[in-house]
């Protein structure tokens, strides 16, 4: 064992541990959700990557020794890559408005950095992870500069995993181009269009969300690295802000830039608020879509029966035979827990105050979490359901012909009046509209069966 000192007092460590007195004081503390710091890959290696760049800027400016340098650098790019992951055992939920992670990664990196100069952890004499590790740093400006560059490596994640399902749809639009059914409009019959643009809509609608994620790059981009506690730059080395954050560029491949006003910079979460703002719209879509599917799906005997999902799983324990659209209610509860993510990203942010939002932690937590669920979530759509579904097309037809709203397009033909005699017709009769029409005789089954065909071709250009 050894024994570590902090402004607390005396606390007994494992000999070999790379973690220190206030990770340490931070696990008593905070046992709240029980996920560890070191679950979120792309945190932690946004960590390492600013111990890194904080590094070679220190030796580079005589800051720092710069054969301890060297070491620290060493290790953080060890962390960086995943290598120590483990040692992040700090509760994602936490006080302190980060400093418990910021601690956290410094005595990993300075114990690290120990053993690969062949001394003993702890030998904080030699390598210490305030002195050195965090040297011209503060949590206030390292912990949002990592989580902003963590939430653009999420961005590519979660880019693809929206984009395959993005893909998923359009498969089924062309697959479905030729194929008429019945639009509803508040759940009542409209005008016919093709189950094909139907699906069109989602691939687009979905298109449309892959766009507002990359535009929120450019505002994560803006970081305040250097600007240590209140974004005052103090106790940096003249230089050394503009240094760090072109060098955390260059190692990141992310192209960086120091915020204009670093006061404003530390204080402000406003960022957070609109990307959690931009998942809440993606869940909110795909769950609408989600919705939709578990609708035209529904039955198959006493439902809409227009499309069948991919049996995934039995349905019932009571009732033999049942199957239900497990998947899409998944997304459902996903966007759920997202919405609720979201609100509370915007209570952390309105109740910072003054100089520092000390809530980026349940910021970080929130978002990263609703991050998780969305691209795991669209990956199983994707896979167990959409690329599966398949139309029913006799029971399509049959829609189309005795949907009432067959008219609607039949009228430029047959004008308004006699559309309206093959509306009451149709309704008194119950018969369908292309009996209506014959019976009347105001068309032939052919002028019928070329008029649907028109419609298809209408539908065609529209794509």
């Amino acid at each position: 064992m050894r024994i570590e000192h902090d402004l607390i007092g005396d606390y007994e460590l494992p000999a070999t541990s790379l973690w220190g007195v206030h990770t340490a004081r931070a696990v008593d503390n905070f046992h709240i959700s029980g996920v560890p710091i070191g679950h979120y890959r792309n945190l932690i290696r946004a960590l390492g990557l600013t111990k890194a760049a904080a590094a070679r800027v220190n030796a580079a400016i005589g800051g720092l020794d710069k054969d301890k340098a060297h070491f620290i650098e060493l290790a953080a790019l060890e962390v960086a890559e995943g290598k120590l992951d483990k040692y992040f055992v700090v509760d994602a939920i936490q006080g302190g408005a980060g400093t418990s992670t910021n601690m956290n990664t410094n005595e990993v990196i300075a114990n690290r950095a120990l053993e690969l100069m062949g001394k003993t952890p702890g030998d904080y004499k030699v390598i210490h992870p305030l002195n050195d590790v965090n040297r011209s740093q503060s949590t206030n400006d390292v912990y949002p500069t990592a989580l902003r560059l963590a939430l653009i490596f999420e961005i590519e994640l979660l880019d693809q995993s929206l984009s395959e399902l993005r893909d998923s749809y359009q498969r089924k639009a062309d697959e479905f181009s030729d194929i008429l059914k019945m639009a509803r409009t508040q759940l009542q019959d409209a005008v016919p269009i093709t189950l094909g643009q139907e699906f069109q809509a989602f691939a687009v609608s979905t298109s449309k969300d892959t766009a507002r994620l990359h535009e929120l790059i450019p505002l994560l981009s803006e970081v305040n690295l250097g600007g240590t506690a209140v974004g005052t730059e103090l106790n940096t080395p003249k230089g050394y802000t503009k240094k760090v954050v072109a060098e955390l560029s260059k190692l990141s491949g992310i192209k960086l830039e120091s915020a204009h006003d670093l006061v404003e910079a530390t204080q402000s979460s406003g960022v957070l608020v609109t990307y959690s703002s931009v998942l809440k719209r993606i869940a909110v879509k795909q769950s609408k879509i989600a919705s939709d599917l578990r609708l035209l799906s529904s039955g198959p005997r006493a439902g809409f029966n227009e499309i069948n999902l991919p049996e995934k799983q039995a349905g019932s324990s009571i009732m033999p035979g049942k199957v239900n659209p497990v998947i899409p209610e998944v997304i459902n509860q996903i966007a759920f827990t997202v919405i609720g993510n979201d609100l509370t990203v915007t209570m952390a942010a309105e109740s910072g105050q003054l100089q520092l939002n000390a809530f980026e932690p349940i910021m970080a937590r929130s978002i990263l979490m609703s991050i998780t669920y969305l691209r795991n979530g669209f990956a199983t759509f994707t896979k167990n359901c959409v690329d599966g579904i398949t139309a029913n097309t006799d029971i399509l037809q049959q829609t189309v012909e005795n949907s009432i709203g067959l008219v609607t397009v039949l009228s430029p033909q047959l004008g308004y009046e006699n559309a309206t005699k093959v509306a009451k017709y149709a309704r008194k009769q119950n018969c369908s509209v292309r009996q209506a029409v014959v019976d009347l005789e105001l068309m032939t089954e052919a002028d019928f069966d070329a008029a649907l065909g028109d419609l298809v071709s209408i539908a065609k250009r529209a794509r």
